[in-house]
């Protein structure tokens, strides 16, 4: 059952911000972001309340001979579409994470497996990048170091749209593949890995750097993966000293280039907080999907069977050349309902 008191509150909060908009007054652009966000609900919250009136008015048709049969077969069909509503109700309710509508950080690194390892982590590149162009997303490459054979060192990624966060976050992690590498003589499978943080791009109003507490180098810069070749000393690096987080740009534009490394480091110290107050909130983070422990490993892509799996939630698709593709949504639909799954047997 859900509360009534509840959806009076979110409905009475949406028709202010209703009236805050109309009128101008305040900030429109966040007024705007959480009206955005309560109207999906507020429809719902509709939906169901007229489902209740129905209901009361065919009830009180019960006391007419003449209708009571008609009023009966309304209330059985009405009753009947009763539960799902509420369960679509319950799950447009549950609490959200505040970052989920946010632009994301991508960064992607090769784990064990020497230069096949690269190879696999410019593949998940490709990958990310295909995906948020059926999605309709800006992927901005910030920094990018390349191998002599195509692999990547290290990717940072900026990607902006539509709830971006909310989409990417289950990628934290750690990817494995099984495959024969191009230079394996013996047909052998072998098994590397890299990988993935997604972080949720910091606003200006979540962290305050104290510029005593930064150290800023610039650098020739050679472009992103060593392909252009820039003269000027025009690369970026900013070393957080209270932490020793360090960030790189590499731009042709100097000023770009500490506008978007600052932008990487509030991002990094916005999640180290996200992650100290997750860990505050649960003592048992390691069951939580999309809990964002890089060290685990969360998915294995096994190209001679052309199969994924999903370890966190058992989900295996023999669907790779897809997946690689950019066909993610599969995947990343189950791991939200799983998480959804999760957050009303805790509300339970």
């Amino acid at each position: 059952m859900v509360p009534l008191d509840r959806l009076n509150e979110i409905a009475q909060r949406f028709e202010y911000l209703e009236a805050r908009m109309a009128e101008g007054d305040g900030d429109i652009a966040k007024l705007g972001r959480e009206y955005a966000e309560l109207r999906p609900v507020v429809e719902k919250i509709r939906a169901y309340r007229q489902l209740l009136d129905d209901i009361e008015a065919a009830r009180a048709m019960l006391d007419d001979p003449e209708m009571r049969a008609l009023a009966e077969e309304e209330i059985e069909a009405l009753e009947a579409r009763r539960p799902e509503m509420e369960a679509r109700l319950q799950l447009a309710l549950l609490p959200r994470d505040e970052a989920d509508a946010r632009p994301a950080i991508i960064e992607i690194r090769p784990g064990t497996g020497g230069e096949e390892a690269a190879l696999f982590a410019g593949d998940l590149l490709r990958m990310y990048q295909r995906y948020a162009e059926a999605k309709g997303w800006r992927f901005e490459i910030i920094e990018e170091q390349a191998t002599e054979l195509g692999g990547l060192k290290e990717l940072v990624a900026r990607v902006q749209g539509d709830h971006v966060f909310a989409r990417l976050k289950f990628e934290s992690g750690v990817h494995r593949v099984q495959r024969v590498p191009e230079t394996e003589s013996g047909g052998r499978i072998h098994t590397s890995a890299a990988t993935v943080a997604v972080l949720p791009e910091a606003e200006d109003v979540d962290i305050q750097i104290d510029p005593n507490d930064l150290r800023v180098d610039t650098m020739r810069s050679s472009g992103a993966g060593g392909q252009h070749v820039n003269t000027t000393d025009s690369a970026v690096r900013l070393t957080h000293l209270p932490t020793g987080l360090v960030v790189t740009s590499s731009e042709k534009s100097q000023h770009r280039n500490r506008e978007i490394a600052m932008q990487v480091l509030k991002t990094r110290l916005y999640d180290m907080e996200r992650q100290r107050r997750a860990e505050a909130r649960s003592a048992d983070r390691a069951a939580q999907v999309g809990s964002g422990d890089r060290s685990e490993r969360i998915r294995t892509y096994n190209f001679p069977q052309g199969r994924m799996t999903d370890h966190r939630i058992g989900l295996t698709l023999y669907k790779l050349d897809q997946i690689m593709a950019g066909d993610l949504d599969e995947v990343i639909d189950a791991l939200t309902a799983d998480a959804q799954a999760r957050q009303l047997a805790e509300m339970t």
